[in-house]
């Protein structure tokens, strides 16, 4: 089946959030992370070790697993056991915080949950996960829905590929890395 051409629109990052002063631990004290704010927001107590691992997985420009967040961890305070950083996500995930992505590799991986509806292309060779949006996938997945006597509430895409050989690179992706 042929599809038309439609150009494929970026997952684009959401914007920061503004942050009240008592979101803060001192005037001077760096702004709340996103994942931060949500947690305060929903009455989390922010230990400083779960507050550094909120504002690693904010910073985030990729779909870290529990390892790597680990590692990054360790990065700042050698404190940080990875035990903590499981609780952590398992209660972030559970607070609707996070989601847990299977892209393959045996490892759950980790993104906001609030990031808007967007899909995923992972390479298998490189592990490079490319976030997408595609207006004719969700026409055609709404119509599926319909002709098969549906009405389409969600749905979630993980394509999986290889780059064709010798094909250009092209332009730096800007989806977020694997």
């Amino acid at each position: 089946m042929d599809l038309p051409d439609a150009p494929l629109k970026r997952a684009s990052p959401l914007p920061k959030p503004i942050l009240a002063a008592s979101q803060t631990d001192a005037p001077d004290a760096p702004k709340a992370s996103r994942i931060e704010t949500m947690c305060v927001e929903q009455g989390l107590k922010m230990t400083g070790q779960r507050r550094l691992i909120a504002r690693i997985l904010s910073e985030a420009e990729d779909h870290p697993d529990v390892e790597e967040l680990h590692r990054r961890a360790l990065e700042r305070d050698k404190r940080v056991s990875i035990a903590t950083v499981y609780r952590t996500v398992r209660l972030l995930e559970e607070r609707g915080i996070l989601e847990r992505r299977d892209f393959g590799g045996g490892r759950a991986r980790y993104d906001l949950a609030d990031r808007g509806h967007h899909h995923h292309l992972i390479d298998v060779e490189t592990g490079h996960v490319i976030e997408f949006a595609d207006d004719v996938y969700e026409a055609l997945a709404a119509a599926i829905a319909k002709r098969l006597g549906y009405d389409l509430v969600g749905h979630k895409l993980q394509l999986f590929g290889k780059r064709h050989a010798g094909a250009d690179k092209g332009p730096k992706r800007p989806g977020r890395k694997a």
